[in-house]
């Protein structure tokens, strides 16, 4: 599941074993925290991706998006390149 979402949402070639242990720990960490599975999390974040893409042209190569912890809560943050709005239909 990490992996996927590793060639997903990141362009980073080069990953130790110790940064996707450590990726593994903190994710598991941050699912527990809010009580969500990572298949959840992931179709929430092809969701958002799908929407987002009906009004923006995106580059979906270079989509960033990850929870974090943030003193007592979670968030989502992402990067999603935008290379131009969509014409109305």
């Amino acid at each position: 599941m990490l992996d996927i979402m590793k060639g997903i949402f990141n362009n980073k070639e080069d990953v130790s074993s110790k940064d996707v242990a450590k990726e593994r720990l903190r994710l598991v960490l941050v699912h527990d925290r809010i009580g969500v599975s990572p298949e959840i999390i992931e179709e929430m974040k092809e969701e958002m991706i799908e929407v987002i893409s009906k009004y923006l042209d995106i580059d979906n190569d270079r989509i960033d998006m990850d929870l974090e912890r943030q003193d007592n809560s979670v968030a989502l943050i992402a990067n999603i390149p935008v290379r131009r709005l969509k014409k109305k239909r």
